[in-house]
């Protein structure tokens, strides 16, 4: 072969190997752009998420436990200090703080049946008479995500319709307010007592002596506003 040859075949292959190197140069630089895309997606949906986890919930609004109840909220309150000396109501049998919260009725629903609703999504865990309350039912459900029981006080034990362990809708109608000053609320007022125990254990305690140990209990006044 002359040199002329040599020279036309050594420029050939010189050629031939500038241009693959150019047609792979792109698709690497395409290749690393792509994944740098890819990451920024990715960045994105986790910034997103952590957004989303972070954002606090509401405070769960229960239903009403009787018509109108705010307005009822007259004599007994949460956390009050009850003894027979300074008491609200008379005669008072109880000393301590006041665990639930007191609903009054009307003197025109002294001789009428006055309606009691579930005021959340749960189970009927108990019914029976209770000494200081007479008929007593007793609900667990969860409220802001956390285990509560809800103790319903002075109902006329008869009139509980729901069974032990039947599932409760908030807003159903559990039962009626016992008569008065009679067995059915062992001797108190006609009123609902209400209160809401942390947790899954059952405390039916209309009062604590320690009131730290109302940090053990829940407002219901601060759900239904």
């Amino acid at each position: 072969m002359t040199s002329k040859k040599v020279g036309y075949a050594i420029a050939i292959i010189i050629l031939l190997f500038l241009g693959v190197f150019d047609y792979f140069l792109p698709n690497q630089n395409q290749k690393v752009s792509s994944q740098a895309s890819t990451q920024n997606t990715n960045q994105i949906v986790m910034t997103t998420s952590t957004v989303t986890t972070s954002t606090p919930t509401a405070n769960t609004k229960i239903s009403e436990p009787i018509s109108n109840a705010l307005n009822r909220v007259t004599k007994k309150s949460f956390g009050l200090y009850v003894t027979p000396k300074n008491s609200p109501v008379s005669p008072e049998k109880f000393t301590g703080y006041h665990t639930g919260v007191d609903f009054e009725t009307l003197p025109s629903e002294q001789n009428t049946d006055v309606p009691i609703y579930a005021i959340c999504d749960g189970t009927l865990t108990v019914k029976e008479y209770a000494s200081g309350y007479g008929g007593v039912a007793v609900e667990s459900c969860k409220i802001n995500n956390a285990d509560v029981t809800v103790i319903y006080g002075h109902l006329r034990l008869s009139s509980i319709t729901p069974k032990v362990n039947e599932n409760l809708k908030a807003g159903e109608q559990i039962a009626v307010l016992g008569t008065g000053y009679s067995t059915e609320t062992d001797g108190e007022r006609k009123h609902l007592h209400l209160g809401i125990h942390k947790g899954k254990s059952i405390n039916i305690l209309g009062y604590v002596q320690n009131k730290n140990d109302l940090g053990n209990w829940i407002n219901a006044v601060t759900l239904l506003r």
